[in-house]
């Protein structure tokens, strides 16, 4: 996310980045916090609006930082619908009067934080690196999007997307020809291959843009929004 962001940025944009997953990685690069009270987890935890939570960081966007103590959601406020709809009627009143790209990064294990972003945003892209455990962790979250989809009562718009694509591996042509069988048009035909800037860059506190702009990775992003602007999965 961390990447598709700054290639949003580069498009005179000012995505809005939301940081839902307990492990605060993407905050821990943009604008690490070092309280919860300073994250994300206030707005649930004091009702404090997300606009005086937002943090502008160094490539243009907007970020709504994470911090460990989130992972108290799911057993201080239960399941019910008014948690699950907090979020996305939090971005409505923050945010609504200036238009802008919003990506919510969240873990894969499916709790509140996870159903509160898919109900926020309706649609879901799924990175997935070319190996063995990572195509069964993404064919696992499928069954759950489909079984979720009869609480929702629609389909969750998804794209699948591969990301440490090595050319010459074997295993990464396979398990590509394994997605595009199992999920079709749903799979990008862009793939971020396996990059060095992109493996350096988060070390840094830097996009892939901002430390290797003529990079093979830096390319790859450029194409993935691209792909997802003319598809029509991305509006913006």
């Amino acid at each position: 996310m961390l990447n598709l962001g700054a290639a949003l940025s580069r498009r005179d944009n000012v995505p809005l980045l939301v940081d839902l997953d307990p492990q605060a990685h993407l905050s821990s690069i943009l604008h690490p916090v070092s309280y919860g009270a300073e994250s994300v987890f206030s707005f649930y935890s004091e009702s404090r609006p997300l606009a005086g939570l937002a943090q502008s960081v160094a490539f243009g966007a907007l970020l709504l930082p994470a911090h460990a103590e989130l992972l108290k959601v799911d057993t201080l406020f239960g399941k019910g619908p008014n948690i699950l709809n907090r979020l996305k009627d939090g971005l409505d009143a923050a945010f609504l009067e200036i238009p802008r790209p919003v990506l919510i990064d969240c873990c894969p294990m499916l709790g509140v934080l996870s159903l509160s972003a898919i109900i926020a945003a309706g649609k879901v892209l799924i990175p997935i690196s070319t190996d063995f455990l990572a195509l069964r962790g993404a064919l696992q979250l499928e069954k759950t999007l489909r079984a979720l989809e009869h609480v929702l009562k629609q389909r969750v718009e998804r794209r699948y997307v591969l990301t440490r694509f090595d050319t010459r591996r074997r295993m990464s042509h396979d398990i590509a020809a394994q997605l595009d069988q199992r999920f079709g048009a749903e799979l990008c035909e862009t793939r971020i291959a396996e990059s060095v800037g992109l493996a350096e860059s988060p070390s840094l506190g830097l996009d892939i843009f901002s430390h290797a702009p003529q990079s093979r990775g830096a390319s790859d992003y450029v194409r993935l929004l691209e792909e997802l602007s003319s598809t029509g999965f991305w509006e913006g």
